[in-house]
């Protein structure tokens, strides 16, 4: 990303603040983007009537949202120094309407406010956040209540150590789309790598195995890849921070000791029973972290609602 030209700000009708929308005006402003506040809405009840044609219960639906699209207008007034676009739409899954959306009017980035999931339900049923993360083929920045003060700090999650390709390449876009952001939110950037401790089942079970030598050999080896990511991206060393431990905890300690507003994560968009049962990194920090989060994925990712 080196420049973002269509914002879709999802707005949630069940909010009293649309973190999302404000957030879209700050970047907007700054990156000179359009801005386009979309709502889905649904109410089941309204196919439930089959008392009147379908005619009458399309009449209804078209009535709804214009009521909503009314609604909408008359908060768009409240920033009458910006042009915003709003769209409205009837879907009975807002996910699948945002993803639809962005692939047919070819949008940049979806800004998205966001809040803590229930555990259980984020296994059952998962919350549209986590579907955009997935599926979507847009950048996704989900919006959190906490500013994006002038001189802040912006950190970004790499692995700089894979063994696949996809995941080395993205790890460049990574820190390409945050060093983009820290332009435009005049903020510094940290680079945040995790490695993995020993695993206790290999030291018991090989006696002459020496857990010290390889703890040291793994970190000496994240180090340097690490550093050398950043070198190629002319970033400093004392801007990296490799960690012993799990990727999820480490990026949480690390964004919270450097107070970030924004966390910069890939993935590679997980879908089926492996991302209900398994998730990934991005998945497991965005409750955690206490400020925004872009989610974003490989180059040449097709999402998979996309039509043939």
């Amino acid at each position: 990303m080196n420049t973002i030209k269509q914002i879709l700000a999802i707005i949630d009708p069940t909010a009293e603040s649309q973190h999302g929308l404000s957030r879209s005006i700050e970047l907007a402003k700054k990156s000179g983007a359009s801005i386009t506040a979309f709502m889905s809405i649904y109410d089941f009840s309204y196919e439930m009537t089959t008392m009147l044609s379908g005619d009458e219960r399309e009449a209804m639906r078209n009535a709804v949202v214009k009521d909503r699209q009314l609604w909408l207008d008359e908060i768009l007034q409240h920033y009458p120094d910006v042009d915003i676009n709003s769209q409205v739409v009837w879907h009975n899954r807002t996910y699948e309407a945002i993803i639809d959306t962005v692939i047919d009017q070819q949008f940049d980035l979806v800004v998205k406010g966001t809040h803590q999931h229930d555990t259980l339900k984020s296994v059952i049923f998962t919350p549209t956040d986590w579907h955009l993360i997935r599926k979507c083929p847009a950048l996704v920045l989900l919006v959190k209540e906490h500013a994006w003060p002038s001189q802040g700090n912006i950190l970004a999650a790499v692995n700089a150590v894979s063994e696949n390709q996809q995941h080395l390449d993205l790890n460049h876009r990574i820190i390409q789309d945050a060093q983009f952001l820290c332009e435009l939110a005049n903020a510094s950037l940290s680079i945040v790598n995790a490695y993995p401790a020993t695993p206790v089942n290999i030291a018991i079970e090989i006696p002459e195995f020496n857990p010290s030598i390889y703890n040291e050999s793994v970190k000496k080896h994240h180090i340097e890849s690490t550093h050398e990511l950043a070198a190629s991206h002319q970033i400093a060393q004392q801007n990296c921070v490799i960690e012993e431990g799990l990727p999820e905890d480490v990026i949480l300690d690390v964004a919270k000791r450097l107070n970030s507003e924004l966390v910069v994560i890939g993935t590679v968009g997980r879908t089926g029973l492996s991302a209900a049962l398994v998730g990934n990194t991005a998945e497991h920090v965005i409750d955690s972290l206490d400020c925004d989060v872009l989610a974003l994925k490989p180059d040449g990712y097709v999402s998979p609602l996309a039509k043939d």
